[in-house]
Formats: structure tokens, C-alpha cells, sequence
């Protein structure tokens, strides 16, 4: 490491004193409209044919600049275009803040009334500036559409689906990968990831979308970015400094259908500028409150029985409900020092609270086990991100800028009830109910085993529409007498990343065509993991004479059943009998105390294996890149160069031997160097028009939760499962090629279209095979990598307005995107015959995602109806039993509505729908749609409120 900064502090004072020899210019300045500063306002000195673009903050640096005088333009869609004569001195040449007034003509109406246009000229010009191929959404942009996380933001731009956690999007995929390729920056590094996955992917809905001033989707990458995103690259632009004084707030208020409770969201901004305007500050808060709730249907199929032909049969049907809040508290602030336009020094700092509370209530059909189960857990994650960053930029001379940066984050996700427990015994806490049947279901197939009809040996089975098995015996309906207390669970979850960045960038005009820049940047990261599953089981439920009877579900504290709106209404209601009032949370607790557990004759019956279940470790990264950008003219920019990426993991955990029965301490260490070429060419033959090709080499680094050398058991459930880690795993590697066409419209609005192609090396999969411990069958889910997969696509998308509609209709307009994809997965499959070849899709990919929204804005009004598709995908992969038993996701299409009107220029009043169609989460398995595992409703939320701007 030292000898490495060494390296770069002797290249900087070698660079800084050739370029104190040059006798050219630079000039420096920011662009701003009197309230906000402009990005990618486009800017030319004539008559030497140099240009550039403002960057995010609106700031610009032109160099290699004859001396004497010049003409400069400044050009930017929607504002009137600006001139400045200007001599040029030999060095540093500093233009202040240049000011430039709103076009008068043709997009009066649109800019100064509208709503979306001032966001989307900015999108557009950062995307028209961009040496890569790049998505944009801006602050105001996200502001005005129904979305109130991160993830749901990011689901409006090209080639991205979103997965939806009861009802809320958290992980997104882009181009059709699977959710943890696609990196999510935060200004430009990486967030540490902590959530129940164990994964690298950050879990978005805990950010929200108020804190955000751009969304920066990169879907081809240059050298001086994170490697690690084979999907692409999402940075998240925290809001920055304003030109002026700012300050607004906003509050809402709305409505979820199926919990018939309220929501509530707050946000304000407050920004300004002291000391001659040297010194900005900038402060964003959100709170947000939202109650919901959801109905899921899960079923479970036997896939451990060694008899093929009732691997379809049916273990259990559960009937589960989920009736929470989730609160979000956040606060988002930044500071800068401008000494001149050649020196800033910056800090920011970030501070983000996410609970999620969540009590589920499930009835289970144990149909194997002839018996009903009833399941009552009080859930409260609770995560937390907090971080922040120090940092500077400099122009030590006319042709060498640099900039530096240091910071600190660490997300932390975690559970900590029943208080009642001792603080290494907290998690998520479980009571389950038995209840035995004295007769028998009565849907049983000829070989005695339950099915969905379609399924069944004699067409006697389910219909997923109506899941009772029935009873041969009446008096078997499920009764709070007969339920006995008869297993505790508490699943442990305490997960921790923290990250350790420095970074350093120079760049160096080396001539009028060329800038070469190169940096390095070093993240240590530590992480501490804990994924542990308690059980509890009384000694007379095992038969033990002499110890305390089982307590019944009627000899507990009860409350009444959250019914909110209706149960499963979707599906007229069909589990009625199976809603007894659960217990109180306040008596969940009290079950879950030493006292309690004692008194009641609990035994400790814990997998052995949980000794290897909680592990940490740390891995260290040093990123080196050298890159250069050659202009030969206006019309074409080249950029290429080289990132090199070395890592070095280890991992303390614990491995358990089935056989012996005992488990050992067991520490992993890898390291691997990768070595990622890139080349991004852009191509304007016009001003208002772009044509790009790119060569990038990407990869992804395993998960951690996949690098646990341990084991996690759980038999709990209806059928026994174990998880494994695999320290083996390599990282998977893509080459991509990427061709693009855009073309930007005069009245804000875009139409763009390309291919991709990704070929794909060491894929890791979590495959799932059956494994015979002490007689029983578990189903066994372990990472693995394999050899090789592609992924081939096109998108396109247009913007258009149609202004020149007469009277109203010219508000109209149209927004949308598409992306056809087709991936191939070759899968080693073992069958009676020998290993056969499967080839199946990506794992999360889609074939067909489409934005589609239809807006109005005329006159202060907006309107807006925007739908979003995601077509189906296979979630699990079952290398042992093949396609037959892959688990797929359905095809997804949720509509959604947002209106505003603008009072005036201060005031806005807003309202928003999400979820119009009611629109479900379903998987299946095999190749039929009705051979469901899990069908999830969340039902229709909304909120209305406004916006006030202050100053």
C-alpha cells in the first residue's frame, strides 16, 4: 500500500511540473439557473473547436486552451443558449458561476409549468454527456412518480425489474441478471450489504427516495469505476449544495386498502451558501410511517421422497398473513468549502434507520403429518446505515486536477426480541401450535398422498383456488382446546459490514485531444454474521413421564385476528375455519423467558450444527486503473483503459461433521487478481444524437453467506432443509459488448435503441439436492459455480411529447422502454442414464421488461398513469431432479398513478396510487403456472399531500 501511494505521489509531481512548463489555459466555472446548478449543460470555445459538459454539481474545467481571446456557448435543453467573450490568460482562468436564463419560446409553457420536463432535461443532458452508456433519473423526476424507496425509483429506467417484498420493492436486477450483479454505489463507493440473504446486494427499500438527487444507472462501465457489477452499476447522487438559499418540505398522508390503516411521510430540504457563498451546506430529512399488510398462500411439495412419481405430492399448505409497519427515519447531510473554482474540500454524512416491524400469522395443512399447525412470530428487523466520507477536489495546475476522498460505512441488520431472553439467546421468536386429527384429509390420491388435482394418479387432489383437503372426520376442524404449545423457535439474525475507503484520481491533459487519468482505491471490509435457528420442544410432547403438560392455545393471553380489509379475498375467502385468535405479542414474550421455559418443561433441542452457523472475517480490495480519453473532434470520444482488482478474503467459521458429530473451528483465506480491460466509444454525428459500442470486462465476488464454511439446519418445517456455504466458489467473470443509438428530441424527449451481449464464466448457483442424515431426507441448498452461460438482449425506449397538439392535447405525452432478453444456463444433470445437459435461463432473468406511462402537463397539471412488466423467471435451480423442479417467478405487471397540481410557484399539491390492479407475487414450480408455491397479495395503497418551497 505504501509503496503504491508512493508510486502516485511521485507521478503527481512529475505531471505538476510539466504542466507548470505549458504556456495554455484552463477555465473553470459552474452553470446555474438562479436556483439550481445545471449538469451537462454543453459548452464549446470557439474558434478551437475544445469543449465539454458540466458534471452533477454543474461545474466545468476546459483545458489546453490558447491564450488570447475566445467565444464561449453554453447550451442546454430548455434555456436560452449564453455567449461569453473572454481573454484567456496563460494558467488557471476562473469564470464564476455562470447564469443562464430559461428559454422564452416554444418550451415556456413546459419548462416553467410543467412538472417532469426541468428533471428530464437534466437526465437527458447527463445522459447525452456521458462517456458510457447511462440511465438517468433526477430528484424532482422521482419526487413526482408513486415511488417512495430507492428500488422503486430505479424501476422506471430501461432494462430494470424489481423483486417486491410484500408489496414494497427491495433488490433490483438490470439487463435481466440476477439482483446481487448489480453493484449500488453510493456517491461512487459501494455500500456494505446486510440482510436476511446474507448477499452483496443493499436491500433498497430501507433508503428513501427523498434523500436522492440522481439515479445513475451505468450499464457499461469505464476503468476509474467499481469492477464488480456485471448487470451494471447504480449510484445513488446524494443531494448536494444548492446555488441559493433552499428550503421546502413536503407531507403526506394516505391510505393501505387491505390494512384499512393509514400512512403518513414527511420530508424537508434546507440548503444555502455563507462566507461570499465559499461555504454550502445542505440537509435532507425523511420520515416515513406505513402501515400494510399481505396474504400468502405457500405451498410445499414433497421433492426429498425417493419415488419420482410423488415428488409432486403435497407437505403442507399455509395460510399466512402479514399485518405490520415499516418505519424509515433518514437524514442526509452535506458540506462544502469552495476556496476558488480550483480547491473544494467536502464532507458528508449519511444516517438511515429502517424498522420493519412484522407480525405473521400462519395456519398451516401438515397433510403428510395428518395434524394442523398454527404459528404465531412477532418480527422486528432492524436495520441501520450510517456512514460518512471526507474528500477534496483540486486543480493543481492548468492541465492536472486531482481528487481524493475517505470514508466510513456500515450497515447493520439485525433483530433483537424477546426482551426477555438473555441477549445471546434474542432473534426472531416463533410459537407453534399442534393440533393431531382424529380422522383423516380427505382429498388423498390412490397412492395416498395428496396432490393438485392436475397431478394426481386419479384426478382426486387441490385446486389452487381452493386449497382444503377436507375432513373425513367433522370434529377436526382447528380449535384453540386442541392446539397444544409444542415447538419454540428463535431464528437469530445479527449481520454487520463495515467499510474502510480511500481513493485517490489525478487526470492530466496531455494534449488538446488527449487526458489520460489514473487512481486506485482501497476498501477494507469487515463482516460479522450470525444465522442461527434456536428450538425448543416441552419434554411431554417427547413422551417424558413426569414432566408439565402441554399448555393449549385457549390457556394463553389472546387477541382478536387482524383482519383488516378481508382474508384472502382474492380467493373467496377459503381458509375461514383457519383465523383462530392468535396470542397477544406481550405473551409471545412472556412464553419466551428461562422462567417460562422451565417451568413448562422445555428441552433445548437445538441443531448440533449451529455452532458454525455465525462467522466473520474481512476482505480487502486495492483497485488500481489507468484510462485515457482521446477526442480527435467534436463528433468522437474514445475511452479506454484497464482496472485491476486484487481481493483477499478470509473467513473464521466452523464446519460440522455429520458423521462424528462434532464441529471445529475452521478458518478460509483466498485471494484472487482480476485483470478488466474496457473500451467505450461514443460517436455524435449531430448535436442531438449519439452512437455508442463498448467492450467491458466485469465480474462479482461470491457472497459471503455463501463462503460460510458451515451449515445452517432447519427442521422446523414440514420438510427437514439444510443450507450450506461453499469457501470454493470463484468469482463469476462477463465479457460484455455493447451497441447504442440515441437521439434527443427538441422538446425534451429521447429515442434510443441497442443490443448486449454477455458471455458469462464460473456462474454461482445455489443448487438445491436431497442428502439422508440418521435416516431422514433433508433438501440440501448449497452455492456451486458453473462453467458457462450467455445473455443476449435489446432495448429501446422513447420520450415524446406531443406538444404540438392543439389546446389541451398538447400536455400529452408518452414514456416508455423495452427490453427483449434470452440467456442460456448449461446445467449438469445427473439422470439414470449418466450426466445430461440442461439449459435453462439466468436465474432472475426475464425475458420481456417494459416501462410504459402515459402523462399529461399542461398548465400546472400533471398526470400520470405508468405501468411496469416483468415477465417470468426462474428463481431456484434443481441441478439433482432437473427443469421438472425448477421454481419459477410469474410474469409481473403493476400500474400505478401519480397526479399534481401546481397552486403556485411555491406550493404543489400531489396525490398517488400504487398497485391499481391489485396485481400478486406468484411462484410456481416445474413448467405449470397452477403448481404454485407461493401466491403473495398486497392489495392498493395511496397517499396525497404537498410540496411547499419556502425559498
Amino acid at each position: 500500500m505504501k509503496k503504491t501511494l508512493s508510486i502516485l505521489l511521485l507521478l503527481v509531481a512529475c505531471l505538476q511540473a510539466m504542466a507548470q512548463q505549458s504556456q495554455t489555459a484552463t477555465i473553470n466555472g459552474r452553470v446555474a439557473d438562479g436556483n439550481i446548478y445545471l449538469p451537462g449543460v454543453n459548452i464549446m470555445v470557439s474558434p478551437t473547436e475544445k469543449g465539454g459538459n458540466s458534471d452533477l454539481d454543474g461545474r466545468f474545467s476546459i483545458s489546453n486552451l490558447p491564450v488570447g481571446q475566445v467565444s464561449i456557448r453554453f447550451s442546454f435543453i430548455g434555456y436560452e443558449t449564453v455567449n461569453l467573450d473572454f481573454t484567456l490568460k496563460a494558467g488557471v482562468n476562473d469564470l464564476g458561476v455562470v447564469q443562464m436564463p430559461e428559454a422564452a419560446l416554444e418550451l415556456a409553457d413546459i419548462v416553467v409549468k410543467g412538472t417532469m420536463a426541468p428533471s428530464q432535461m437534466k437526465a437527458l443532458s447527463i445522459k447525452r454527456a456521458a462517456p458510457q452508456i447511462m440511465d438517468v433519473l433526477a430528484a424532482d423526476a422521482i419526487g413526482k412518480l408513486p415511488d417512495r424507496n430507492a428500488a422503486e425509483a430505479v424501476q422506471r429506467l430501461p432494462a430494470v425489474s424489481v423483486n417486491r417484498y410484500h408489496g414494497e420493492a427491495n433488490q433490483v436486477s438490470v439487463r435481466g441478471t440476477p439482483y446481487a450483479w448489480a453493484s449500488t454505489l453510493y456517491n461512487g463507493t459501494r455500500l456494505p450489504a446486510a440482510n436476511v440473504f446474507g448477499g452483496r446486494n443493499a436491500i433498497l427499500d430501507a433508503i428513501p427516495s427523498e434523500m436522492i438527487q440522481y439515479v445513475l444507472l451505468s450499464k457499461t462501465l469505464t476503468p476509474d469505476m467499481e469492477a464488480d457489477a456485471i448487470g451494471g452499476s447504480i449510484n445513488f447522487v446524494t443531494r448536494t449544495a444548492p446555488d441559493d438559499q433552499l428550503l421546502n418540505f413536503s407531507l403526506g398522508g394516505g391510505y393501505n386498502q387491505r390494512a384499512e390503516k393509514p400512512t403518513f411521510n414527511g420530508s424537508m430540504v434546507y440548503g444555502d451558501r455563507f462566507l461570499n457563498n465559499k461555504l454550502g451546506i445542505i440537509v435532507a430529512a425523511s420520515i416515513w410511517d406505513r402501515n400494510f399488510a399481505a396474504d400468502e398462500q405457500a405451498i410445499e411439495y414433497n421433492l426429498t421422497l425417493p419415488n419420482p412419481a410423488e415428488r409432486y405430492s403435497i407437505n403442507t399448505v399455509n395460510a399466512k398473513r402479514y399485518f405490520g409497519e415499516r418505519r424509515t427515519r433518514a437524514i442526509n447531510a452535506a458540506v462544502e468549502y469552495e476556496f476558488n473554482q480550483s480547491h473544494k474540500l467536502f464532507g458528508r454524512l449519511v444516517r438511515d434507520s429502517f424498522e420493519d416491524i412484522r407480525p405473521v400469522y400462519e395456519s398451516f395443512y401438515e397433510l403428510d403429518r395428518r395434524r394442523y399447525r398454527y404459528s404465531y412470530r412477532y418480527s422486528e428487523y432492524l436495520s441501520d446505515l450510517r456512514g460518512y466520507e471526507l474528500g477534496g477536489k483540486h486543480q493543481l495546475s492548468p492541465k492536472l486536477k486531482i481528487d481524493w476522498a475517505a470514508s466510513s460505512y456500515d450497515m447493520r441488520f439485525r433483530i433483537e426480541t424477546p426482551p426477555g431472553m438473555p441477549d445471546d439467546q434474542r432473534g426472531l421468536p416463533i410459537a407453534q401450535f399442534f393440533q393431531g386429527l382424529r380422522g383423516d384429509w380427505g382429498s388423498r390420491s390412490s397412492d395416498g398422498r395428496i396432490y393438485m388435482d392436475f397431478d394426481s394418479p386419479n384426478g382426486v387432489g387441490l385446486n389452487i383456488r381452493n386449497m382444503n383437503p377436507g375432513l373425513t372426520n367433522p370434529e377436526d376442524i382447528m380449535n384453540a382446546d386442541r392446539l397444544f404449545l409444542t415447538q419454540l423457535v428463535i431464528f437469530q439474525l445479527d449481520q454487520l459490514e463495515r467499510d474502510n475507503v480511500a481513493q485517490l484520481n489525478l487526470s492530466y491533459d496531455v494534449s488538446p485531444d488527449f487526458v489520460f487519468k489514473t487512481g486506485f482505491k482501497y476498501r477494507q471490509k469487515d463482516f460479522d454474521y450470525a444465522l442461527t435457528p434456536l428450538v425448543w420442544i416441552p419434554m411431554a410432547a417427547l413422551g417424558i413421564p413426569g414432566t408439565p403438560p402441554l399448555r393449549n392455545l385457549s390457556s394463553f393471553n389472546r387477541g382478536a385476528y387482524p383482519v383488516g380489509e378481508g382474508l384472502f379475498k382474492e380467493l373467496g375467502n377459503p381458509f375461514t375455519g383457519m383465523f383462530i385468535d392468535p396470542i397477544t405479542k406481550d405473551q409471545l414474550f412472556d412464553i419466551f423467558t428461562p422462567d417460562f421455559l422451565n417451568q413448562n418443561g422445555f428441552l433445548d433441542v437445538s441443531p448440533a450444527s449451529n455452532v458454525t452457523t455465525a462467522f466473520d472475517g474481512y476482505e480487502n480490495v486495492l483497485a488500481l486503473y489507468a484510462m485515457g480519453t482521446w477526442s480527435p473532434s467534436n463528433q468522437l470520444s474514445i475511452t479506454a483503459g484497464v482496472r485491476n482488482e486484487h481481493t483477499s478474503v478470509l473467513v473464521n467459521g466452523g464446519r460440522y461433521n455429520v458423521q462424528t458429530r462434532e464441529a471445529s473451528a475452521v478458518t478460509e483465506t483466498s485471494e484472487y487478481n482480476s485483470l478488466l480491460p474496457m473500451l467505450n466509444v461514443k460517436y455524435s454525428p449531430t448535436e442531438q444524437s449519439n452512437i455508442r459500442a463498448a467492450y467491458t470486462r466485469t465480474f462479482i465476488r461470491p457472497n459471503f453467506g455463501n463462503l460460510n464454511p458451515g451449515e445452517q439446519q432447519d427442521v422446523t418445517g414440514g420438510i427437514p432443509r439444510i443450507s450450506r456455504g461453499n469457501p470454493a466458489l470463484q468469482p463469476t467473470y462477463s465479457d460484455n459488448f455493447d451497441l447504442m443509438g440515441e437521439w434527443f428530441l427538441s422538446n425534451i424527449g429521447l429515442i434510443s435503441g441497442g443490443v448486449f451481449y454477455k458471455q458469462i464464466s464460473d456462474y454461482i448457483f445455489r443448487n438445491q439436492f436431497t442428502q439422508n442424515i440418521d435416516g431422514n431426507n433433508f433438501l440440501v441448498s448449497q452455492p456451486d459455480n458453473l462453467e458457462n452461460a450467455y445473455l443476449v438482449g435489446f432495448e429501446t425506449g422513447i420520450t415524446k411529447r406531443f406538444d404540438k397538439l392543439p389546446g389541451l392535447l398538447g400536455g400529452m405525452g408518452f414514456d416508455g422502454n423495452m427490453a427483449l432478453i434470452h440467456s442460456e444456463l448449461q446445467v449438469p444433470t445427473p439422470t439414470a442414464n449418466g450426466t445430461v445437459i440442461e439449459k435453462t435461463q439466468l436465474p432472475n432473468q426475464s425475458g420481456l421488461l417494459f416501462n410504459a406511462s402515459i402523462f399529461y402537463e399542461k398548465d400546472g397539471l400533471m398526470l400520470r398513469l405508468a405501468s411496469n412488466f416483468r415477465g417470468k423467471s426462474v428463481e431456484v435451480i434443481n441441478q439433482e431432479l432437473g427443469p421438472d423442479f425448477y421454481v419459477w417467478v410469474d410474469r409481473n405487471l403493476t400500474v400505478d398513478f401519480s397526479g399534481a397540481y401546481t397552486i403556485s410557484p411555491k406550493i404543489r399539491t400531489f396525490v398517488e396510487v400504487r398497485n391499481l390492479t391489485n396485481e400478486p407475487f406468484r411462484q410456481y414450480l416445474g413448467n405449470n403456472r397452477d403448481r404454485q408455491t407461493s401466491s403473495e397479495w398486497f392489495s392498493i395503497s395511496g397517499q396525497a399531500g404537498i410540496r411547499v418551497n419556502v425559498f
